[in-house]
This record gives structure tokens, sequence and C-alpha cells, in this order.
């Protein structure tokens, strides 16, 4: 697909469809009202005509003749006072998902001059054009190399994005747009990919992978006798019982000063989710494929920093392993000690992702980071307090968690703040260990956090809980690609200029 950017007059670009913004109340944009002028008063007509409508998200097509355009996409925009960042995004999914199975073969999106209600952080037209490339990539997207009857080759292969100039900003916001949504996809095909495929050992090939790709990345892997050298006796508890051996990925981009302390990405790998001994039941346990999506997040976070390549150093770590049921497993009653030298009481080997995420928070401590932020599909209580909209935000630091709440909100990749009281604590005692693998059932989203809070105490860490948000189920089954815009804005707040 090529993306352009253009500050060109619209009549003077040919194409055959032009993607237009039309207010439910309010003033048109100026390419809009440009267009209209361009073609003898249409739009307006159509629109007193009842023909057209500026409801938020709606969408009609209408054909032209003697024009520079074969046809109008015509898009509702609502009302000025409810078009926030987030109804706008709703708008440009509702055209993108028009054009991606239209006939059209060059498409012109003149929807960047749209205003937005809200802070200028987020309604400014470098944020608009920053969405409207994200939104290009992330609802374009298809997964479908494992049907042996591939659909037909997609009409649309050009989409010229408007924007007021083609200045060095407006190029950039656009371009980091595209590149974090090719991320989402990158996360999106591996939390797609089959269990079957889809294995420790290969998510370490595609480190390696991307390293090969952008040499600004460097890989190292640890293998089991690496891992049980520096005492990481719980990531390979949890990978026991499967022949599929665990790994550990480091993946290390150094934009920033030498001097200046890395950002740390910590992603749970799980590629497949079985429940262990403690089996979970067997509807719907395909999903747990997903129960990678924080390395995958972490993967494609790191694809859009080696593409944008900016002033900022940072370190991924992933613990990868399966955890499977065999004679092997670890049990419920096993006590296992950890990378730190805590021992913990395995009371529960569902609860896996606690336990190769604690040998990886102690690993991180070696780069003395500025900030550690683990991404875990780690919680079904999580989806319980918060649904699907948000993700959960636990931290040790009042200020990182709120840095992480204000990237959410301008990236629309939304997280909420649960707490992490010392009070909570007290669940994970254990009589024959220093502390339990699970809390019981009353708040199983901060009890988990609280377990991981203590192998994190030596610097600032958040922990995003992505039960709720890291994929899809039913129809529209499929990876989300989230929180890959979250961690993106927040890892560009802290890049240098």
């Amino acid at each position: 697909m090529n993306f352009t950017l253009s500050s060109k007059a619209l009549d003077t670009i040919s194409a055959d469809c032009l993607v237009l913004a039309l207010p439910q109340k309010g003033e048109w944009p100026a390419s809009t009202s440009a267009a209209d002028k361009a073609l003898d008063g249409l739009i307006g007509k159509l629109q007193s005509a009842g023909d057209i409508s500026g409801k938020n998200a709606s969408v009609q097509t209408v054909p032209l003749t003697d024009s520079h355009w074969q046809r109008l996409c015509i898009v509702g925009t609502g009302d000025d006072e409810s078009r926030t960042p987030a109804n706008y995004r709703k708008a440009l999914t509702a055209a993108v998902n028009v054009l991606k199975d239209g006939p059209s073969k060059h498409a012109i999106v003149a929807l960047a001059d749209t205003q937005l209600t809200g802070d200028s952080a987020t309604t400014s037209e470098r944020a608009r054009l920053s969405l409207i490339g994200r939104s290009l990539e992330e609802h374009l997207y298809t997964f479908n190399q494992y049907k042996s009857e591939q659909p037909a080759a997609r009409n649309l292969n050009k989409v010229t994005v408007t924007a007021s100039t083609g200045g060095k900003a407006e190029k950039d916001a656009f371009n980091l747009g595209l590149a974090t949504g090719r991320g989402m996809n990158f996360t999106r095909d591996l939390g797609n990919t089959p269990p079957n495929i889809c294995h420790p050992i290969w998510l370490a090939e595609q480190a390696e992978k991307l390293a090969k790709d952008h040499d600004c990345i460097k890989t190292e892997i640890l293998d089991e006798k690496q891992m049980a050298d520096l005492g990481m006796n719980t990531i390979l508890a949890v990978g026991k019982g499967s022949r599929q051996p665990p790994r550990f990925i480091i993946m290390e981009y150094r934009g920033g000063n030498a001097k200046d302390k890395p950002h740390v990405l910590v992603g749970k790998g799980i590629t497949f989710d079985s429940g262990g001994i403690s089996l979970k039941p067997g509807e719907g346990m395909d999903e747990m494929k997903y129960d990678m999506g924080g390395s995958a997040a972490v993967f494609g976070a790191m694809q859009v920093i080696a593409e944008i390549k900016p002033k900022i150093n940072v370190v991924a770590v992933i613990a990868a392993a399966e955890n499977m049921p065999d004679g092997n497993a670890s049990r419920p009653g096993d006590i296992v000690t950890t990378m730190s030298g805590q021992t913990v009481e395995i009371l529960n080997t569902d609860a896996e992702g606690r336990l190769v995420l604690c040998d990886a928070l102690t690993y991180v401590k070696r780069f003395d980071p500025a900030a550690v932020i683990d991404l875990a599909t780690l919680t079904g209580a999580c989806i319980v307090a918060l649904g699907h909209h948000a993700t959960g935000l636990l931290a040790n630091n009042d200020d990182l968690a709120n840095e992480l709440l204000a990237a959410g909100d301008r990236a629309n990749d939304k997280a909420w703040r649960l707490p992490l009281w010392e009070e909570y604590q007290s669940q994970l005692d254990s009589n024959f260990a220093d502390m339990a693998n699970i809390g019981g059932r009353p708040a199983g989203t901060i009890t988990a956090a609280c377990f991981l809070a203590r192998y994190a105490k030596d610097y600032r860490w958040a922990h995003l809980d992505i039960a709720g948000t890291a994929w899809h189920s039913g129809k529209a089954k499929g990876s989300s690609g989230r929180p890959v815009p979250m961690l993106v804005e927040y890892l560009m707040s802290h890049a240098g200029n």
C-alpha cells in the first residue's frame, strides 16, 4: 500500500474516490467546502435533500461524472461539541472499512482539517494526521496466510492524505501514525499465529529477525541452561510440562545518550496457556494462544521505535514459555526459588504469568532503568473489573502511573488505575514459603500485581494487565494490537529532540 501526504489543492488531485467529512451540525471543514464548490454545490444539495447524513461514523458513497473523482465517500462526523478524538476515530474506522473492500484503487482522504473538541495535544492537526495514519494501517489489516484459498487482491493500493501544509512536523506526525499502525499489526500477526507455530523458540527467532532487519536493535537469547545458571527457576518451572523449551529474550535500542537510563518493557510470553495441572475449561481454550499478548505488544512497540529512531534508550525483555500439563509439569504445592532468592508456593499452575514475570523483573535491575513497564494478559479478574475497554494499571510510582494514563488518553488507548495498597499483600501469605502465587478470588488483579511488586522494589515500575484489551472474541476474534499506541506515546514523550 502506498501512503502519501499532500498539501495540494483538492481539485488538482485526481483519484477514484474522495473521502470528505460532513458534520451533523456546525461549520464544514475547508476541504468539504472546496469540494462542494468544485462540484457546483452538489454536497449541500444532497444534505438538504436528506440523501447524506452527518451522523457520526455514517458513510455514504456518491458516484460522480465529469469530475476529478469517480465517487465521493461522505463520512459523518457528528456535532462540534461531541467530536472528541474517540468519536473521530470511529468515523475514521468507518471510512477505512468502506474503502478497503470497495472498487477504488486510489483514494484521497481529506479528513485532517476536521476540528475536534478537547485538549490541544489530542486535537491538533498533527494529532489528527497521526491518528489517520494509524487508522489506515490498523483497519486495512488482514490475516489470512493460513487459509488454503487466498482472497482476491484488494483494489485499493494508494491513499493520499491531505494536510494544510506538507512540512516536516506534519510528515513526522503522519509517519509516526503509520509506524504505530504497523507496530500494532506486527503485534496482531504474532498474536494471531497459531500456537503450533508460535512457541518460545519461534518468538526468539522473531526477535533475531527484528535485529537483522533493523541494525539499531541488538538481540540476545537465553536458553534453559543459561536461565538455570541465573536462577530463573520460576520461568523454568512454568515450562517444565511442555516439549517446547522456554526462552528469555532481550532486545536493546540505544538511540539516546550513553548516560541516559533506559526505559524497560517486560512482556509476558506464554505462547499457549492450558493452565497446566490446574487445567482450564475446554471452551474457549483456543484463545489462550493470546496469552503472549504482552510480549507481542513489546515486539510491536520495538518495531515502531526501530522505524522512527527516537533519541531514547529502550530495553525490551520477554519471558517466553508454554504452560502444558505433562508428567513433568509443576504441581500445586510445589515450592520454587525465584531468581531474587524469594520462595514461592505454587498453589495454582494457571497463575503462571506472574511466575515468568517475577524472574524477568529481577533480571532487569541490571539495566539501572529509568522505569520498568510490564505487560501481561494476567488475570480474568481484570476483565470482570474493567471489561474490554480499559487496560488495568497498577504502579509503585504515582508519576509513572500518571504518565501512562496520560499517554493512553492521548493515544486513544485508555487505561484505568487500580490500588496497590499494602493491605492486599497478606492475601499472598503462605504457610510454607515466602509467598503463594495466588491470593484467592477477592481483588485478583490487585493481588497479582502485589506479587509482582515484591520483585520491583528497586525502581519505578508499572504493571499493565491487558487481559481484557489484547484480543477480541466472537466474530471479530483476533489480536487487537493494544497497548502498542499507549507504549509508543509514552516512549515518544520521553525522547529527546
